[in-house]
C-alpha cells in the first residue's frame, strides 16, 4: 500500500507509465517505501514488538512505523499473535513464509550491490556484451 498521490501529478503519471511499461516497477515501488524492508528485516530477526522496533529506529515516528506495520500485514508479509499472560495484552509480528521469501531476495538484491559497491566502478568500463 503506497501513500497516496495526487492524481494529475507529473509523478503519478510517471509512475503509471513506468508500471505499465513493466511489472517490476510497481513492486519495486511498494517494496522501496522508506523503513519498510528494514522493519521486515528486524522483525524476521526477532524484533518483534512494536517497542523493541521503535527502540531501533529512534528517530522512526510512531506514525510512519504504524502505517508500515500495517502495510506489512495487509501484504501478508507479516503476521501478528498475542503475547500470552500479558497486562495489557501485547501482540508480537512474526514473519509470513511470504516476508521469508522476500527477505532472502532483498539479501541477495544487499550482497549484489555489496559486490559491484566494492570493485568499484570498474564496472562501469568493462566491455559487457548482452
Amino acid at each position: 500500500m503506497a501513500t497516496p498521490r495526487k492524481e494529475q501529478s507529473t509523478n503519478t503519471e510517471n509512475l503509471q507509465t513506468l508500471a505499465q511499461a513493466c511489472d517490476v516497477n510497481e513492486v519495486l515501488l511498494q517494496i522501496s517505501l522508506r523503513w519498510k524492508m528494514q522493519i521486515l528485516y528486524c522483525i524476521a530477526e526477532d524484533v518483534s514488538q512494536f517497542s523493541t522496533l521503535k527502540k531501533m529506529f529512534p528517530t522512526l515516528s510512531d506514525q510512519v512505523l504504524s502505517k508500515r506495520l500495517k502495510e506489512l500485514k495487509e501484504e501478508f508479509l507479516v503476521v501478528t499473535e498475542d503475547i500470552e499472560n500479558t497486562t495489557p495484552p501485547q501482540i508480537r509480528y512474526r514473519p509470513t513464509e511470504k516476508g521469508k521469501e522476500l527477505l532472502k531476495i532483498i539479501l541477495d538484491l544487499h550482497n549484489w550491490g555489496l559486490k559491484w559497491r566494492i570493485a568499484g566502478n570498474d564496472y562501469c568500463h568493462m566491455n559487457v556484451q548482452p
